[in-house]
Formats: structure tokens, C-alpha cells, sequence
């Protein structure tokens, strides 16, 4: 279980950034601020609603040194083709397909086989600063304005 003040797991993963192909691990964002969104499924209605939130604020996002990413469960295909129905994700949609990397950060509800919601923000030198695992109902969903708080903290 990845926790705040521990080193963030390593990992490389596949996934798309609107319709591009794109591999990414956690090292490409050596020296910056990552904001890490897991959501379980895409085309469902919180996660259409939380991903266009970050994607819509992610200038104010790198302009505190931070990149995000996404990860959950779904391939490389179905986050391309939500990319394109959401009109366009100008971050990556990583496909966490046997549930890997989303285990080793605790974020992983294999008995349904998908992604819970949560957002770690991982700091310049790799640790986890900040670690928010959502509970039902939507209304604990994290916004892209709440991390903005909590990446001040950082600075």
C-alpha cells in the first residue's frame, strides 16, 4: 500500500493522450509534482465528469510544476476512443489492464476487477505528498481546484 511519505511505486504504462499512443513511467516526471487520478471505469458519469475537470484546469496545474495522469483498468483502445468523445484529454490515459500498478498503490478492488477512485499527488523526488481514497458517494470526488490546494502545500 502506497502512503503519504513513502516512495511511490514505480511503473510503466501504456495508454493514450487524446489519440496518440503513449508509453509513460513514474521517472519521465523526475523533478515535478504528479497528480496520479485512478478512476474505475471510463464513459461513467463521475469519471466523465472528473477527468474534463483536471484536463480544463491542467495549465494551472504545470504552472505549479505538476503533470497529471489517469489510470484505470480500461485499454488503450477505450480510453482513445473516450478521449475522442469527451473531445480530446490533453494528459495521458494510462491502461492499468491486470490491475498492477493500481495494486501496488492500494487502489485496486480486485473482487469486481476494476480501479477505485483516489488521487495521489507524487512529489519532485518521488514520494507521495498527498493520498485521497474516495469512498462512495461522488460527492467525496476529489476536484481539479482542491489539488490546486493541496500542490500550494508544496511549493
Amino acid at each position: 500500500m502506497a502512503n503519504v511519505g513513502s516512495t511511490a511505486p514505480d511503473f510503466t504504462l501504456t495508454g493514450a493522450v487524446n489519440q496518440d499512443d503513449v508509453e509513460v513511467s513514474l521517472s519521465d516526471y523526475a523533478g515535478k509534482n504528479l497528480v496520479v487520478l485512478f478512476y474505475p471505469l471510463a464513459f461513467s458519469p463521475v469519471c466523465a465528469e472528473q477527468v474534463p475537470d483536471f484536463n480544463e484546469k491542467l495549465g494551472a496545474i504545470q504552472a505549479k510544476n505538476a503533470e497529471v495522469i489517469a489510470i484505470n483498468r480500461d485499454s488503450t483502445f477505450a480510453h482513445k476512443a473516450w478521449s475522442k468523445e469527451l473531445g480530446g484529454v490533453d494528459f495521458p490515459l494510462l491502461a492499468d489492464m491486470n490491475l498492477g500498478v493500481s495494486k501496488e498503490f492500494g487502489m485496486a478492488l480486485e473482487e469486481v476487477g476494476i480501479t477505485t477512485r483516489g488521487v495521489f499527488i507524487i512529489d519532485g523526488a518521488g514520494n507521495i505528498a498527498f493520498k485521497h481514497v474516495e469512498a462512495a458517494p461522488p460527492e467525496n470526488t476529489l476536484t481539479a481546484d482542491q489539488v490546486l490546494g493541496e500542490l500550494d502545500k508544496l511549493q
